[in-house]
């Protein structure tokens, strides 16, 4: 016990830095120091432990990118999807990764890594090093900018690096510099907007689409692979990186052509709102000229969320019944999908107000196995009018339980016969074997009363189609 006390008291006469780099008692060693401390010497073990905490915090905020965003944001939440994109920042800063693409849904946090406190981070590692930083619109890239730029001029900042601050006559937020001796700074502008002329080692692009109908304009996609490969690209020099993150929109977006012609040089973090299964997954990364067989880069299970503290599994589900099919597997799960399938085009299809009223109307339902497997439950309501033209005028499509499934199929046909005073006739898809009849036979007791009938299935579906 002496020579413990002995230690003790030797460490806390030692000065403060030798202090704070001293290896401290164990916790074991400290428990059985407790009983024999004065009030005043277990204050003072309380500060130096809480200062060797503050110490081995400011080192780790130095180094990595998720430590730096709770150093200087001290209310930051992470999730385990921050935790991954973080990894993956930190191997740009190290020079293990030049080119890294990442796809992840709205406001799930992605820009505030990436855009605002990784040029922070990055100019107080490689101080030399400028960064060029552009979004959709100017007003955007110059938000993040400003706030990079307060960072940079925070006293948590100059707790990191205490050499490093802004030029007093270069601080606008479309081109502020290091002050001197060193050569960094941030350029922010637009896509198409003043960025030649510099020259960066990092540039990032941060959404480089404004909104959906942009998205799906030939020419404003075509304008935007321009501006990269003409304008963008060049400013980057040899050695340097390039980060897109952006909500996916279309198949011919940036990222879509960027894969399409130099996949092997990207790094690509897709991250789903909602986990795939294996299947899902495969086919979207196909996609993406990814390999099959990847998991989950969570490790997630099937329909979990990606960040669970900002939005719930019941939330995301409610979205994507807002947004729709197309919007939902592009902005939330990564995966832009054509407008039409690979058997029926859209150019085939005519918009028109309505059926005719006098038509003859049929809901088939084509049941999925399971819940969350990769196949829907879809109920089609189409009209034959007198015309001998066939109208879609309803889907139901959903990923739902037995239970769930057949409240929604209970519901419908109530509706159906509330609106057209009980002239649709509903089919149900028999599958083959026991199981399928099975099935059928519950659903046409489940519709009871309404005009119901079973059909067994031949053939494949793209046949039948």
């Amino acid at each position: 016990m002496r020579c413990l006390w002995t230690r003790w008291r030797l460490l806390t006469l030692m000065e403060r830095e030798s202090i704070v780099a001293a290896s401290l008692p164990t916790r074991a060693e400290l428990t059985a120091l407790w009983p024999y401390l004065t009030p005043q010497e277990r204050a003072e073990i309380d500060r130096l432990l809480q200062e060797a905490d503050t110490q081995r915090r400011r080192e780790a905020a130095k180094q990595r990118i998720l430590d730096f965003t709770k150093w200087t944001f001290r209310k930051y939440q992470a999730d385990p999807a921050h935790e991954l994109i973080a990894a993956a920042l930190d191997r740009v800063v190290a020079g293990e990764c030049s080119r890294l693409m990442i796809f992840a849904p709205p406001q799930h946090g992605k820009s505030e890594l990436v855009s605002v406190r990784l040029p922070a981070l990055w100019l107080g590692r490689r101080p030399d090093d400028p960064i060029i930083l552009c979004s959709y619109a100017a007003s955007l890239a110059y938000s993040k900018s400003r706030q990079a730029r307060a960072i940079v001029e925070s006293q948590v900042y100059r707790d990191l690096f205490p050499r490093i601050g802004t030029r007093r006559d270069s601080r606008a937020v479309d081109h502020w510099e290091l002050a001197s001796p060193y050569r960094g700074g941030l350029i922010a502008a637009g896509v198409g907007g003043p960025i030649t002329g510099h020259g960066a080692y990092l540039g990032i692009i941060d959404d480089p689409v404004e909104n959906w109908e942009a998205a799906q304009s030939p020419t404003i996609r075509e304008k935007i692979w321009e501006w990269y490969r003409t304008t963008f690209r060049t400013r980057v020099w040899e050695g340097g990186a390039i980060i897109l993150i952006m909500t996916r929109w279309h198949e011919r977006d940036l990222a879509g052509m960027l894969l399409s012609e130099q996949s092997e040089e990207w790094m690509v973090l897709r991250l789903p709102a909602l986990a795939e299964t294996q299947q899902e997954r495969d086919k979207a990364n196909s996609r993406l000229g990814l390999a099959a067989g990847l998991p989950d880069p969570l490790g997630r299970a099937p329909g979990e969320p990606l960040c669970p503290q900002r939005f719930s599994r019941d939330a995301l589900l409610a979205i994507k019944k807002d947004v729709g099919s197309l919007a939902w597997a592009s902005q939330y799960q990564g995966v832009p999908t054509p407008a039409e399938g690979q058997r029926f085009k859209r150019a085939w299809f005519d918009i028109v107000p309505a059926a005719p009223a006098n038509g003859a109307r049929v809901r088939y339902w084509d049941k999925a196995a399971s819940e969350g497997e990769g196949a829907y439950t879809v109920g089609l309501l189409m009209c034959k009018g007198p015309d001998h033209e066939y109208y879609i005028e309803d889907v139901q499509r959903g990923q739902w339980s037995a239970g769930e499934r057949d409240k929604v199929m209970l519901q419908v046909a109530q509706l159906d016969r509330q609106r057209y005073g009980g002239t649709v006739t509903t089919w149900i898809e028999q599958e083959p074997g026991s199981g399928g009849k099975e099935s059928a036979q519950a659903s046409l007791r489940l519709l009871a009363g309404h005009t119901v009938f079973a059909e067994t299935v031949t053939g494949d579906k793209l046949t039948r189609a």
